[in-house]
């Protein structure tokens, strides 16, 4: 379990090389042009490995999916990308979370399926 997740998930923790989907794309909510700039960044990074893209329900329960599939990453789309062009990028097996730039999701999932 990783620290401060009290409830508990199930995780399919295979190695990121290994995950059948390498990433999921979320927007925050299906308003203010989050969706369309998710499905833009979608198409763009399925042109290098394989990606979920999911608009239904709550972030965590999106979240909570993919881990049980096995995805690595998951790419959030909020209202900060509007203002900023940057999008948030959670690891499965830290929770971790780090702001990116958007045009660098796919160098820097590819960095980490690599490691």
């Amino acid at each position: 379990m990783v620290e401060g997740e009290d409830e508990g998930r199930t995780v399919l923790s295979l190695h990121p090389a290994l995950a059948p989907i390498k990433a999921g794309v979320f927007p925050l909510v299906k308003k203010d042009g989050m969706p369309e700039f998710a499905e833009k960044l979608a198409a763009d990074l399925r042109k290098r490995f394989p990606v979920f893209y999911d608009e239904s329900g709550a972030i965590g329960r999106r979240y909570r999916r993919q881990d049980e599939v096995g995805t690595p990453y998951c790419v959030t789309i909020d209202g900060q990308t509007a203002e900023d062009g940057t999008v948030t990028v959670r690891d499965r097996d830290t929770l971790l979370q780090d702001r990116i730039a958007a045009e660098r999701v796919g160098a820097i999932i590819e960095e980490r399926l690599s490691a």
